[in-house]
């Protein structure tokens, strides 16, 4: 799909890919519980908390909503999954401290040391559904270095809609083909080669929790499948 162009940037997912979010979620919602004094099934809310995640990004793609960023999406659908497990829906300072808690999720131990290779040879950036300043206060807390932050706010579209890949394409003024979208997510990977983008599928097994499992790439579905971001280093030749 990429023959004849030379690859110039890496484009990352990152919830899950980057970014463990299930148990940094778990953890900010554990801490705000026992400060606040309430006792509920943490796991099992970040779970719900995370399945609303694309239903309410589905209506923006599919048109029903305008475009807003992920911290209004997440405010909206932690409200909504404390009411569905009989919590008071928080307010004021602790909803701030709960929604911004996807700005201080911790990355996989292979993460930094795998993207300052890879920085050396390519641009390397996100192209995440996250915010702006989501993902760049998560890179100011966890030292990512990224080269620059793309996704959806640059776009105006949450991924997989193809404006989210070609928006980020565009703005650092490559081609699809000279990008590389990274992903432990098979479905972003396959949206991305549809547009010619080259793929790197990198699996989390721990992602949805301890030893969960993740999708096996079927025989050239991708053009890389590396077990972390030093792997994919070696891959790239960093």
């Amino acid at each position: 799909m990429t023959e004849g162009y030379q690859i110039k940037a890496l484009l990352f997912d990152v919830f899950g890919t980057v970014v463990d979010w299930r148990s940094g979620i778990i953890r900010e919602l554990s801490d705000w519980g026992r400060d606040s004094h309430v006792v509920a099934d943490w796991p099992a809310i970040a779970d719900g908390w995370r399945g609303l995640y694309q239903p309410a990004m589905e209506r923006i793609r599919a048109g029903n909503r305008g475009f807003v960023r992920l911290d209004i999406l997440h405010e909206e659908n932690l409200c909504d999954i404390f009411v569905q497990h009989g919590l008071n829906a928080p307010t004021g300072d602790d909803l701030h401290r709960l929604v911004t808690a996807w700005h201080r999720l911790d990355p996989w131990p292979d993460v930094v040391s795998g993207l300052t290779r890879l920085k050396d040879k390519f641009i390397i950036a996100p192209c995440s559904n996250g915010n702006i300043a989501l993902m760049t206060n998560m890179a100011k807390r966890a030292d990512l270095p990224w080269d620059v932050v793309l996704g959806a706010e640059v776009a105006q579209a949450y991924k997989p809609h193809p404006q989210a890949y070609l928006g980020s394409a565009d703005a650092l003024g490559l081609k699809p083909e000279e990008c590389m979208m990274v992903a432990a997510h098979l479905d972003d990977l396959d949206a991305a080669a549809e547009l010619g983008f080259a793929t790197a599928y990198v699996p989390r097994p721990d992602e949805q929790g301890k030893g969960a499992g993740a999708a096996t790439a079927a025989k050239g579905s991708v053009d890389h499948v590396a077990d972390d971001f030093n792997k994919l280093a070696d891959e790239m030749g960093c």
